[in-house]
């Protein structure tokens, strides 16, 4: 098999050895110091070669091992060193590749300028006053130190090792302005180091994203102080990481595997404080290559040397993941995705977990996938009023609606609410004016954990008056609340009724108990007159939804003040012919039938048809719809099918005496379609 030689000194070339030490390829690195020889990974396929090398020495390194395929994974500025391998290698049946570095995409603007050379650099630097922090190394220090007057403003950055100490001693750098540390370096210690020695304007290669020039451009963007850039003059020369190991695998006939594993954190950051971060949290996002989030979220991993993308919806999320799969070829890759508050507390991580464990187990991500939760902002607020959130329930009016939500006001003692913004909260104070509520107390969180926090208690009027921006969640507290009924049960007394027709109370009950609701159903109330079996049955939870449908104005009139009575919001009412207008409605899973205007064939053939997985009763008082109902089968499949006769009679006042008085017997016929 030809052998490899990796020419390294850089990051690239790092992760080029490691991606062909786990595949079991042997390989020898070339390195110019014993420095950069202790940042690799030896192991038993990796033989290290540490010297700096000529042209005719490296020629004889290569022709003595036996070496056949050549990667320059050298700095981008080592122009001396690439310039003798390619001498090394030339005339010869040996394969170069020049494995080049992501330079990132940056152009000049008012604070970042580009020089040809170091020289033309230290001639501009003379016109500007201050303190220079100087990081392109040590090799070049004589160009910046040989006039006494920038000599002395100069702060220079070197890789701790003899070498580069000695440099600066030989210009003339005196201890106090030399900092020698392994980089690349964070925002944050960029910022630490312009504030500690005053510095007015930076010094820098264009060293690329793994050098850390993306760091020193946003900290001079930042501080509002000038970056002098030397250009690079190869940076479109020669290949990725990616296409490196296919040309490998093409010279080599090999079959080198790229399967970096991705360790996904979706993670709940809280309130957005960093002191709020939980440890796991906090090590998570510490350790990331990438971390995704709204812009606002990602504030609290500016001080990250992560790539940062301001990507949050699932979709664009997994776009970006397949992408780094696709790119990065290390053995492991850690991305964080942040959300607000608690990931697993009215997040947007469920709608990410579910996608991205679907793609994790169709093998379309190599991935492990993990939640880490966050301190939501209803724990915070609870902790400010010494209260417990045991004993309540807990709502979200940020981006979405809340079913019955005066119902859930008027029964329970105690709920807590994340809100979109002070709108939410005149909302709130509307609906508690509008039902005469005057004693529900609301309390409000407002930017919990920031500098500007305040937790203030107000009552229905005030809060239809606020106005202050802010992230808030909010406490309501009713003393008295009122009491749900958990059966039908209703007098026909308690509905305005007028001269509509009205399914009366016992065969309501009934009917209702046949209809086998449950939470979450939604029932097509077909003919619903004033809203009867609409009304009982939206009452049986705020989760069950009733479309109510009517041709009858005067009925659809009558329902809609019913609706009102009862605080209903989970009531939908249609002014529509059935079956011609059931287009476009919300797939039913229930059907009530109370009318049907002689065309009970054609309703039930459609219902059928929508869903035929559903559950119907239908109210009778003629032979002829009997026998109409009687027919199903002949164009539906259905079982459980019943017909009961019910019979009311009533006790009537008649002097002294209690008399019965009898309504009109009414079939009701209960059925579920099947497929």
């Amino acid at each position: 098999m030809k052998k490899i030689l990796i020419f390294a000194g850089t990051k690239e070339g790092r992760e080029l050895s490691e991606i062909l030490s786990a595949n079991k390829v042997s390989h020898g690195i070339c390195v110019a110091t014993k420095y950069a020889s202790v940042l690799l990974t030896e192991n038993e396929y990796t033989n290290v070669h540490c010297d700096r090398l000529s042209a005719e020495e490296m020629a004889t390194l290569i022709e003595n091992e036996g070496y056949s395929l050549v990667v320059d994974a050298t700095h981008p500025y080592a122009y001396e060193v690439s310039k003798n391998i390619k001498e090394a290698v030339k005339d010869k049946d040996i394969t170069y590749i020049r494995l080049k570095r992501n330079m990132g995409d940056y152009s000049e603007n008012d604070l970042i300028r580009f020089f040809d050379s170091n020289e033309e650099c230290a001639k501009e630097l003379k016109n500007v006053k201050g303190n220079i922090l100087l990081t392109t190394g040590s090799k070049e220090l004589n160009v910046y130190s040989h006039e006494e007057e920038l000599r002395e403003r100069l702060f220079v950055r070197i890789i701790p090792n003899e070498e580069s100490l000695s440099i600066c001693k030989e210009n003339g750098i005196q201890g106090k302005n030399i900092s020698a540390m392994q980089g690349p370096f964070t925002l944050e210690m960029n910022e630490a180091m312009i504030d500690m020695f005053n510095i007015a304007v930076v010094v820098s290669k264009q060293s690329g994203i793994n050098g850390g020039f993306p760091e020193k451009a946003e900290c001079a963007m930042k501080k509002n102080i000038p970056l002098f850039v030397i250009g690079c003059k190869e940076n479109d020369e020669g290949l990725s990481l990616k296409e490196t190991v296919e040309k490998i695998n093409e010279n080599l006939n090999s079959n080198i595997e790229l399967n970096t594993t991705m360790n996904l954190s979706l993670i709940g950051i809280g309130s957005g404080d960093e002191g709020d971060l939980t440890g796991r949290a906090k090590n998570a996002i510490k350790e990331s290559d990438y971390i995704f989030g709204a812009k606002r979220i990602l504030d609290i991993a500016e001080k990250e040397r992560a790539n940062k993308k301001a990507i949050y919806l699932p979709k664009d999320v997994l776009d970006e993941l397949k992408h780094i799969q696709d790119e990065e070829y290390k053995d492991s890759v850690n991305v964080s995705v942040l959300f607000s508050g608690d990931a697993s507390f009215f997040s947007g991580t469920q709608k990410l977990y579910t996608l991205l464990d679907e793609e994790i187990r169709n093998g379309n991500l190599r991935a492990k996938l993990e939640v880490i939760p966050g301190i939501s902002s209803v724990s915070l607020l609870a902790s400010r009023l010494g209260v417990s959130y045991s004993d309540c329930n807990l709502y979200s009016m940020h981006g979405r609606k809340i079913n019955n939500l005066l119902g859930k006001i008027k029964r329970e003692k105690k709920m807590f609410l994340l809100m979109s913004g002070y709108e939410d909260v005149n909302e709130i104070g509307k609906i508690c004016v509008g039902a005469n509520l005057s004693d529900i107390k609301i309390t409000l969180g407002i930017n919990l954990s920031y500098e500007d926090e305040e937790v203030i208690a107000l009552n229905p009027n005030e809060c239809i008056d606020f106005k202050k921006e802010g992230l808030i969640v909010c406490l309501i507290e009713n003393e008295n609340p009122s009491e749900r009924r958990v059966s039908p049960g209703m007098s026909d007394d308690e509905f305005i009724r007028d001269k509509v027709p009205m399914t009366k109370e016992e065969i309501r009950e009934v009917s209702i108990c046949k209809l086998a609701l449950k939470e979450k159903s939604v029932l097509w109330d077909i003919g619903s007159g004033t809203g009867s079996i609409s009304i009982e049955a939206a009452l049986l939870s705020d989760d069950i939804k009733v479309i109510a449908i009517e041709r009858n104005e005067e009925a659809v009139a009558l329902t809609e003040k019913n609706k009102i009575k009862f605080n209903l919001d989970n009531i939908e009412i249609q002014n529509l012919e059935a079956p011609d207008g059931f287009v476009d409605l919300e797939r039913p899973t229930h059907a009530f039938i109370g009318g049907s205007k002689g065309r009970m064939k054609e309703i039930l053939m459609k219902l059928y048809e929508i869903n035929p997985s559903m559950r119907v009763v239908i109210n009778a008082v003629t032979l002829e719809t009997i026998s109409e109902i009687n027919r199903i089968s002949e164009y539906a499949k259905i079982d459980n099918f019943e017909i009961l006769t019910l019979q009311v009679s009533k006790s009537t006042k008649a002097g002294e005496y209690n008399l019965m008085k009898a309504d009109n017997p009414v079939w009701i016929c209960s059925f579920d379609f099947t497929k």
